[in-house]
This record gives C-alpha cells, structure tokens and sequence, in this order.
C-alpha cells in the first residue's frame, strides 16, 4: 500500500463546481490548529489556477485560492473535493497538474464524485476506486478503464485513494491522518471534529432498499451487536447469535446483512480487528493474551487477519501507533 510520508504539506485543490462541505471537512482535519493537543502543525494551502481571484462556490459562497498550480510539487499530499456536478469537467491546467504530481509519486486522494477529476486525468485507469453509491453505475460508463468497487468506504491503489459519499470523505482524511501521523492523532482530531476516528461495514449499508427492517427486528440486531461487542472473547457463531435474536440462522444473516452492510461473520471479524488494534495502541499486553481478548483465539491467525484487512501485522502495528509509553489492561 503507498501512503504519503508523514505529509505536513498539504494541497486542497480549487476550482468552480467542488463540494463546500468537501472543502470544510479537508479544512478542518488539516486546517485547524490544534499543535496544543500534539496535532501536528499541518500546512494546508488552497491550490488552483487562478490564486487571489475567488472561486465561486454553491450557495452564494466562495474559496479564493492562495497558492498557484506551481506549488503543487511541494506538496506532501494532494486533495480533491467532491463536485456539486460530477458531469462537469475540471480546467485543463489542473487535470496536467494532477497527472504530474502522481508521476512524481505525490499521493492523491479524491472524496466522493472527486473520483471523477481524477478519471478524467487518466489515474483511474487500471485502478480500483470508489465513489458514491449513486454514481458507480455512471463511473463504470463513463471511465470502462477504473476497477470501480461499489461497496468500499473508501478504496487505495497504488497511491491514489477514492472514497464514497458525504461521511466516508471524513473517514478518508481521518484515515490518512492515521496511517500517517499515529492513531492518537487521528483521535485526537476525530474527538475534535465529534465523529468516530474510524467505521466499519461498507456502504451498501446505506443504498435505499425497498422492505426496511421492522423497528422490533432492528432492536433485535441491535441487541445482538451489543451482545457481540461484549462477549468477543466467545465463539460466536451465527446460529448462536440469531438465536438470541429469536431468528433462523438464515434470516438472521439476510437482515443483518441489510442492516450494516457486511455479514454477520465480516462484521464479527471487523469488530475484533478494532478491538486488537484498541488493545496494541494502549496496552502492553502480549500477543496471545490480545488474540484471545479479541477472539482470534491464536496469535497465529490475529497475524493472518491483520495481514489480509490490514497488510501488516500486531506487531508492526504495534510498533507504528502504540501511544507511547503503555499499560496492560488487567
């Protein structure tokens, strides 16, 4: 996976038809100043083709560009908002732009119809990317060459990174903070910003499905979940969980799907994930004791999963974002 390298400089590009509210939360993971909670001091700047004259925005607002194009090769990273109109088709100048600073290797990340700019400069090609659910079928005809993922929150591929509607924008940037800068960091800014430093389950948990759960179904996935997130340490199979919500192995598995998005057995495995990351980030707990905490059961298969969702291991992710100095949780 290739991520940006401690990225401190920061390109939020700039032009007519980007999202306000895309623009607002790149400004506020990278744009606040929040050194005195040991976020690192970000250097965000607003790049387009035309700095000083403003950019006219949706809703009688307006960004006005501090930096030109020119700039773009210093930067760490690069930023491109959604669009108000995914059909429009950003300058010339700015598509050239962002084809240079991806030969140079700078990473680029796109939120929402973002993804669009970026096919539209040719770095989707052969990539996997995301979008919005809404959109992927428009994507697919419109870019045949971009591997179009129409379920993932957010999607990487060989430094270019794509996300899905509205809040995986926010999970986007929070991750990149993340990999980047620790797991502390991107709490600290999560806190901030009132949103969980990361989510679970993908998107298709949120596509408009005609036959909704009744409200008492809901309840009853909702307390299964709340079983689940408490007995981790359990075998939890899916027959033992849709019996504690009174439903046949599998309807408890169609309307749990329905609900989050994953299947009952994804959404388990993605739980205990987070939960040994929780545990290697704040404990000093060994390995075989945060396998069987979270349910892996070995340290052997915790490391197989770690490698297959999240292409490292306890260790290394350990080493990467323990938050200093730790304590065992006993």
């Amino acid at each position: 996976m290739d991520t940006p390298a401690s990225p401190t400089r920061i390109a939020l590009l700039t032009f007519p038809a980007v999202r306000p509210f895309d623009l607002s939360v790149i400004t506020e993971v990278w744009g606040t100043d929040r050194t005195s909670h040991g976020v690192p001091a970000f250097d965000l700047h607003r790049v387009g083709t035309d700095p000083g004259r403003p950019v006219p925005l949706r809703g009688g607002m307006s960004i006005t560009p501090d930096r030109s194009l020119a700039w773009l090769p210093r930067a760490d990273l690069v930023l491109v908002p959604g669009l108000d109109d995914h059909q429009g088709r950003a300058p010339e100048p700015l598509l050239e732009a962002l084809r240079r600073a991806h030969s140079r290797g700078t990473p680029i990340a796109a939120l929402c119809a973002g993804a669009f700019t970026l096919a539209q400069a040719g770095l989707l090609d052969g990539r996997r990317a995301t979008t919005h659910w809404k959109l992927v079928d428009e994507l697919r005809a419109q870019h045949p060459l971009a591997v179009v993922e129409p379920d993932a929150l957010f999607v990487e591929d060989r430094g270019v990174w794509t996300s899905a509607g509205t809040a995986a924008g926010i999970d986007l940037c929070l991750h990149l903070v993340r990999i980047t800068h620790g797991a502390e960091v991107a709490a600290t800014i999560a806190r901030a910003m009132v949103t969980a430093p990361f989510r679970t389950g993908t998107q298709a948990q949120f596509i408009e499905h005609p036959t909704p759960c009744t409200d008492q179904r809901a309840d009853a996935l909702a307390a299964v979940r709340t079983y689940a997130l408490t007995h981790l340490d359990e075998p939890l199979t899916v027959a033992r969980l849709a019996a504690r919500a009174g439903m046949s192995a599998r309807t408890f598995a169609r309307h749990f799907t329905a609900a989050t998005g994953a299947t009952p057995l994804r959404w388990l495995l993605d739980q205990r994930i987070a939960a040994a990351q929780k545990l290697l980030e704040h404990t000093d707990l060994p390995m075989p004791e945060i396998a069987r905490r979270t349910g892996f059961g070995s340290e052997v298969t915790m490391r197989q999963h770690f490698a297959n969702r999240l292409s490292t291991s306890p260790r290394a992710y350990r080493a990467s974002f323990a938050a200093g100095p730790v304590k065992g949780l006993r």
